[in-house]
């Protein structure tokens, strides 16, 4: 059996067969994710990504991501340098907290692949509608987590998983580049792999902050 993505145990488990795909299911950090033999090649991701509508200047969508951006604006020093990872074919996170009196780096693997940008710390860090994508969720949170200085923030946002019996008509199953999907208690599992303060607010925004090393 494929083993899971996230927390790498062989006890995963079928989770639901949909019309075209198959999910797994970890009964160790609770994540549902796409087999792997289902996942689009890197071009037919890139087709996908590139028919998006984000418009900078579309106030829905700014409203839309703004519920993140408040929270984590509130909670950072003015003059902080953070990374939009993930930041799509129209970035429009980074200008709205750079509105705010920060600075903001991009970096996106199909629209803004800068890996120079990776090797650096930064003061926060944001990943909108990104972590359902992964391929790999361990790597990234561990590279995401590599990146932030010691007692700053990591700010998700990705729809969570709260109702498996719908789980073939959810909206988020039915997008073929999602093939990751998370639970408030993978959150909860990720925190504790982390060592990380967690928030989760509503059922879309999540926020873990890196401890600082002990004295």
């Amino acid at each position: 059996m494929q083993p899971c993505i996230l927390c790498g145990s062989k006890n995963v488990s079928f989770f639901q067969k949909t019309r075209f795909h198959t999910y797994l299911e970890c009964p160790v950090c609770t994540l549902v994710f796409l087999h792997p033999d289902k996942r689009l090649g890197y071009d037919e991701e890139k087709k996908y990504y590139e028919l998006h509508q984000n418009n900078p200047d579309d106030q829905g969508y700014r409203e839309f991501l703004s519920r993140l951006s408040e929270p984590m604006i509130a909670m950072i020093p003015k003059g902080s340098i953070g990374l939009d990872y993930g930041s799509g074919p129209g970035p429009t996170l980074h200008r709205m907290i750079e509105e705010s009196g920060h600075q903001m780096e991009i970096f996106d693997p199909f629209f803004a692949n800068n890996p120079d940008i990776l090797q650096k710390r930064y003061d926060f860090i944001t990943c909108t509608e990104t972590a359902e994508h992964f391929y790999n969720p361990d790597a990234e949170f561990q590279k995401l987590w590599a990146m932030l200085k010691p007692g700053v923030i990591l700010g998700i946002m990705t729809l969570l998983l709260t109702k498996p019996e719908t789980f073939p008509d959810w909206h988020y199953s039915r997008d073929d580049t999602h093939v990751a999907f998370y639970r408030a208690e993978t959150f909860r599992w990720l925190a504790g792999y982390l060592g990380a303060e967690l928030n989760i607010i509503g059922n879309r925004v999540i926020f873990m902050v890196k401890p600082k090393p002990s004295q």
